[in-house]
């Protein structure tokens, strides 16, 4: 990504150089770099509100609950991994954390979870279907609270900046649909079956 990035700056500096334009990109650069300062520190108040609403959830227990309540689906979406394997745990709190907007709290939970489905991975070079599937999950979470987009919608001006919440379930929704769909589907073709690691006893 670095090098796209350098390579974008340096074809816009050279274009603007041909053309001779080169004191409007560098208006227009120092212009950008001074809203995108603007918009962070507004942005500042609003996630701090979002962000302290979901912790509150969090220490009230709203997300044990609702990592309580995805435990059934999480078994018929990871058939390997025994019932009482610790890993269903950590991906059930990571995806509820997801859900809820509490991305700080969600990463340790889902470095957690795929330490646990390691445990079960008779391979180290070679990623399980369950660490896919998780993996998959956890890239297209359902999102009921967007509190980074409601964020950036109230820092840069928006009057209703919450209304993305439906749009932000509804879309969330089909690309995790997507993205279940997509690895069940790959996990059935005979390249990755042939590649598929042996499991490990999960010694509990």
């Amino acid at each position: 990504m670095n090098l796209v990035w350098l390579g974008l700056i340096f074809l816009a500096v050279v274009t603007a150089a041909f053309r001779g334009t080169m004191p409007e990109v560098t208006s227009a650069a120092f212009k950008s770099a001074g809203a995108a300062v603007t918009l962070s520190i507004g942005l500042i108040g609003a996630m701090a509100l979002f962000l302290g609403l979901m912790r509150v959830a969090q220490d009230a227990g709203l997300v044990q609950a609702l990592a309580r309540a995805l435990r059934p689906l999480f078994k018929w979406l990871f058939p390997d991994v025994p019932a009482d394997h610790p890993a269903l745990g950590a991906i059930a709190l990571n995806m509820g954390a997801n859900m809820l907007g509490l991305g700080d709290a969600a990463t340790p939970m889902g470095l957690k979870a795929m330490q646990d489905l390691q445990q079960l991975n008779g391979e180290s070079e070679t990623a399980t279907n369950a660490m896919c599937t998780f993996l998959a999950l956890n890239s297209s979470s359902v999102q009921l609270v967007p509190a980074m987009v409601i964020g950036l919608r109230a820092a840069a001006g928006s009057r209703n900046p919450s209304e993305i919440i439906i749009a932000a379930v509804l879309a969330t929704t089909c690309s995790t649909i997507v993205a279940v769909v997509s690895v069940k589907l790959l996990a059935r073709l005979p390249y990755f079956k042939k590649s598929r690691p042996p499991a490990k006893e999960s010694g509990l």
